[in-house]
C-alpha cells in the first residue's frame, strides 16, 4: 500500500495567493511525515497554480524519499518531444522518482479556452494522448538524448474514469490508473475489467478528497465551502462525479479501506480544505499508520 498527498498548490486558484516556496516546505513535511509520494496538480488558464513539472523539480532537490508525482499533467497541451525531456530531466534531478498521472482536460469551456491559449485543437485530445504517451516512451527508449533514470522511462497512469473506452486504454497502453470514482463498486468492477485485459502489471490508483473531523457535519460544511469556491458547484454535486469523504479518522479509515479492498494500490489525498497544514498532521497521525 502506497499513501501520497496532492501538494495545495491548486488552492491558489481559490484564494490568489500565490506561495511557491509554502508548497516545497509543504512537500518536506510530507516525507518526514511518511507520506510514500506527493503531487502536483496542473492548469494553464482554468485554475491557474504553479507549474507541476517546475514544483516537482524543486521539490526534488529538497526531499530524497518521496515519490513525485502530476496528478494530473494535461499532455496534449504540451509538444510530446518537449515533454519527454523535460519529464526525462526532472527523472535525473529526482534520481528515478517521476511518475506521470496524464489526464486529456476536462470537457467544458474553461478547458477549451486553455487550448485554444496555446493553438491545440480541443477535438480528439484523449487520442493525440495515447499518441503521446507512445511518442514519450520511444524517445525515452530509443530517439532521446537524456535518457531518464528509470528504464524505458517514467510510469505513465492515465487519470481517467471507468468507461469502457478508458478500461480498453488503461490495459492496451498505460502504466497505472488514476480514477475518482465516487462509487466503490464502480472502482472494483472497472479494476477487475482491467485486470482481466492484460498480463501487463498495472497500478491501480484512487484520488480521493479528504477532510478529517470528529464534527462530521462540520467536515461536510468545509469539503462543501471547499467544492463551491473550487469548482463552483457545491458538495452534493461534486460527490457524484469524484470521491469525496468528511469524518471522523475512523470513518474515512474504513472508506478508504474499501476501495483497498477493491484493488487499490496507490491511495493519492487531496486535502478538501484550506487548512492543508493542519489536515496533513492529522492525516499523518491519525489515517497513515492505520490504512497500510
Amino acid at each position: 500500500m502506497h499513501i501520497g498527498i496532492m501538494l495545495p498548490s491548486r488552492e491558489t486558484a481559490m484564494t490568489g495567493h500565490h506561495d511557491a516556496a509554502a508548497l516545497i516546505s509543504f512537500a518536506q513535511a510530507a516525507e518526514q511525515a511518511g507520506f510514500d509520494s506527493v503531487w502536483a496538480g496542473d492548469s494553464l488558464l482554468a485554475r491557474t497554480r504553479v507549474e507541476p513539472l517546475s514544483l516537482l523539480s524543486a521539490v526534488a532537490a529538497v526531499t530524497s524519499r518521496v515519490r513525485l508525482g502530476t496528478a494530473a499533467l494535461i499532455a496534449p497541451l504540451r509538444h510530446p518531444r518537449l515533454l519527454a525531456y523535460q519529464a526525462a530531466s526532472l527523472d535525473q534531478l529526482s534520481a528515478g522518482r517521476l511518475v506521470l498521472g496524464l489526464g486529456s482536460g476536462a470537457p467544458g469551456p474553461t478547458s477549451e479556452s486553455e487550448f485554444a491559449a496555446v493553438d491545440i485543437p480541443f477535438a480528439k485530445r484523449a487520442t493525440r494522448l495515447d499518441d503521446a504517451v507512445d511518442i514519450l516512451r520511444r524517445t525515452w527508449q530509443t530517439e532521446g538524448p537524456l535518457p531518464p533514470v528509470q528504464p524505458g522511462g517514467p510510469a505513465l497512469w492515465l487519470a481517467s474514469g471507468d468507461s469502457p473506452r478508458v478500461i480498453a486504454r488503461v490495459a492496451d497502453h498505460y502504466d497505472g490508473w488514476l480514477p475518482y470514482l465516487p462509487d466503490v463498486d464502480a472502482y472494483a468492477r472497472a479494476w477487475e475489467q482491467i485486470v482481466g485485459r492484460t498480463d501487463r502489471t498495472i497500478a491501480a490508483g484512487l484520488y480521493a478528497t479528504l477532510v478529517v473531523d470528529a464534527d462530521e457535519n462540520r467536515a461536510q460544511r468545509t469539503l462543501d465551502s471547499y467544492a463551491q469556491s473550487y469548482y463552483r458547484q457545491p458538495l452534493d454535486v461534486m460527490s457524484t462525479i469524484q470521491a469525496y469523504k468528511g469524518g471522523s479518522a475512523e470513518a474515512c479509515v474504513d472508506w478508504l479501506g474499501r476501495y483497498v479492498e477493491a484493488g487499490a494500490q496507490h491511495l493519492i489525498l487531496r486535502i478538501g480544505s484550506l487548512a492543508a497544514r493542519e489536515q496533513l498532521d492529522v492525516l499523518a497521525e491519525r489515517v497513515l499508520p492505520k490504512i497500510r
